[in-house]
């Protein structure tokens, strides 16, 4: 993450003026120009610069979407999708200015296939509307990014979360898509089958492409049986290679876990002190079991084993569900918890993931580099998949506290790609890890980038993400 990739394009004012004109005369007051309605839809997330649109339309429609596409095509203007604006490396900012489309009237569940376990829905539609519009039928969407993302900008950066370790990630849920073109028509991606060899997999190109590539309409994702029983526990370690050994063990052993969270010593400290809890400040592991009453009680049994071979301490766990919430507060509360250490300064989160059998090393290696540099950075990560988030709090107004920390989000993308990791396991590249992307994937970002030129040859969609511009 760095300032100085945000940086601003080339506007085309001439362009801006009359696609501004032009959907003020189709959209009337769907169109807003106003400087509030801009800076909510620019970048607030983090101490990144907010790059403002020139305009923000509300769509309600697919149709909505097209016209506002073939306008700014046919002017050669930007075009921005905005989801509820929880990206955290600069994804919804207008670095070229141009037109911002707000997808939260798009909120509608279209079809709800019980049967087949799937669901159509609109881009605006959030996850938490998702699964309460759900409730009646008995399933539910998985994905658990945190926020209350909207599932358009959810597979657009490829979202996950806690849940990754058992139900996958949005590539693995999202079984079709339409998508609106540089050429402003729609198109559909798949059909409903589970499986299908027909042809490129366009789907999964569109899935994590942060808007560069299309302006999804809407997403066909896989749903789930809602588990009849549900268990949570809480175990403390010695050290972070014991709680992540146990880790390890609990997938080669396929216990089916659901959730399995890592809090450092730090992140606890914070926790504890933010929610009033007493939990040891010590590596903890935080668990979830999803299946039937006699299920739960079993994986938890075998977690408890391999918690005791590898050093664990009080495994407490519960399948009542107020009980569960409570043992489960600390790490809802985390990142609020992180800030309250030091409410004056920022806070800059980072992510990076990489194989489980060296998410010790890496996040040991982490938190030596945070006690060397005197560093506030507590750690939570989503152990089962080997990605961890640092939470970096910084006084963003000092010029030399800003470069400190990003130095050392690039000594972490550095340790990370040396490991067999990714600079992203789930954040995105955006504005925010364009200068760690070609570390990562070298020639492989000239492919992108052709990839890129081939469907958006003038550069309207989300331009100035994932890499510079250079087209």
């Amino acid at each position: 993450m760095a300032v100085k990739d945000v940086r601003p394009g080339i506007r085309n004012e001439e362009g801006i003026a009359l696609v501004l004109d032009i959907l003020k005369q189709q959209f009337g007051d769907r169109l807003q120009t106003g400087q509030a309605f801009r800076e909510q839809h620019a970048h607030t997330t983090t101490y990144l610069p907010a790059q403002l649109p020139d305009g923000v339309v509300f769509v309600e429609s697919a149709e909505d979407v097209k016209a506002v596409v073939k306008a700014c095509a046919r002017h050669r203007v930007p075009v921005i999708p905005f989801g509820t604006g929880s990206s955290l490396e600069g994804q919804i900012n207008a670095p070229n200015g141009g037109i911002s489309i707000d997808f939260t009237r798009m909120n509608r569940v279209l079809h709800v296939n019980a049967e087949d376990l799937d669901v159509v829905v609109e881009p605006g539609v959030t996850r938490e509307q998702l699964n309460t519009e759900l409730r009646a039928t008995g399933l539910f969407f998985p994905i658990d990014p945190g926020a209350n993302a909207s599932i358009g900008g959810m597979t657009a950066t490829r979202a996950s979360g806690t849940n990754a370790v058992r139900y996958g990630t949005m590539k693995d849920n999202v079984l079709a898509l339409t998508v609106v073109t540089a050429e402003g028509e729609e198109i559909r991606t798949a059909q409903r089958a589970r499986k299908s060899s027909a042809g490129y997999d366009l789907t999964r190109l569109f899935v994590g492409s942060e808007g560069t590539l299309g302006v999804i309409t809407s997403v066909t994702l896989r749903l789930q049986g809602t588990p009849e029983k549900i268990g949570g526990g809480v175990c403390a370690f010695p050290s972070v290679k014991a709680a992540c050994d146990a880790v390890i063990m609990t997938i080669q052993m396929g216990i089916p876990v659901a959730r399995i969270e890592l809090l450092d010593e730090m992140q606890i400290r914070a926790c504890n002190a933010y929610s009033g809890l007493s939990y040891a400040e010590k590596p903890t592991l935080f668990l979830e079991f999803h299946g039937t009453e006699e299920t739960v009680a079993l994986q938890s049994a075998q977690f408890s084993e391999i918690a005791g071979e590898c050093g664990g301490e009080c495994f407490s766990f519960t399948q009542n569900a107020d009980e569960r919430n409570r043992l489960w507060k600390a790490r809802h509360d985390a990142y609020w918890a992180s800030r309250a250490l030091a409410p004056h300064l920022n806070g800059l989160s980072t992510d990076v993931c990489v194989p489980i059998s060296r998410l010790a090393d890496c996040v040991v290696a982490t938190q030596e580099d945070i006690a060397e540099h005197g560093f506030l950075a507590p750690i939570v990560g989503h152990a089962g998949d080997g990605n961890f988030h640092v939470l970096i709090l910084f006084d963003d107004k000092d010029p030399q506290d800003v470069a400190r920390a990003e130095a050392f989000v690039g000594r972490l993308n550095t340790r990370a790609l040396s490991m067999g990791g990714t600079c992203t396991g789930e954040h995105g590249i955006g504005q925010g890890k364009m200068s760690f992307l070609e570390q990562e994937l070298g020639s492989a970002v000239d492919l992108m980038r052709a990839i890129k030129k081939s469907l958006d040859p003038d550069n309207i969609f989300n331009p100035g993400k994932i890499f510079p511009q250079t087209i």
